[in-house]
């Protein structure tokens, strides 16, 4: 699917996702799980999945000190153990939970509303 959406103020944007990847500004395409902020992306993000995700990945999160984070659980929207995400909680951190698609739309609404928010998203995908 294509997204399209004009903002001049934010450097980065989903232009398009799919079964396993995610594109954006049009030209940069992500196979493997990492953190999209308005400004800056974080490649090197929970390389273990949905299944390896720690507390720390989370307190990972926290210090990047976003309004709210969308987490993409990949295909399907599934929810880590409530204690992984105590690092978000403690820093008065909201966080939402949905597929990677749903994460992708969500970013594009809130980072045109100027909203720091990230994208943490996961590309491992449920047989």
């Amino acid at each position: 699917m294509k997204l399209h959406l004009d903002n001049r103020e934010a450097k980065n944007l989903f232009t398009g996702y799919g079964d396993g990847f995610v594109e954006l500004n049009k030209s940069v395409r992500y196979e493997h799980s990492i953190v999209v902020l308005p400004d800056s992306v974080m490649e090197d993000w929970s390389s273990s999945g949905f299944g390896g995700l720690q507390a720390k990945d989370f307190e990972r999160l926290a210090k990047l000190d976003p309004g709210v984070v969308l987490l993409g659980t990949g295909q399907q929207q599934r929810f880590p153990a409530a204690a992984l995400l105590r690092p978000l909680m403690e820093a008065g951190i909201g966080f939402e939970i949905m597929d990677l698609g749903a994460a992708c739309r969500t970013y594009n609404i809130l980072t045109g509303e100027g909203r720091r928010v990230a994208a943490a998203l996961l590309f491992d995908r449920i047989s």
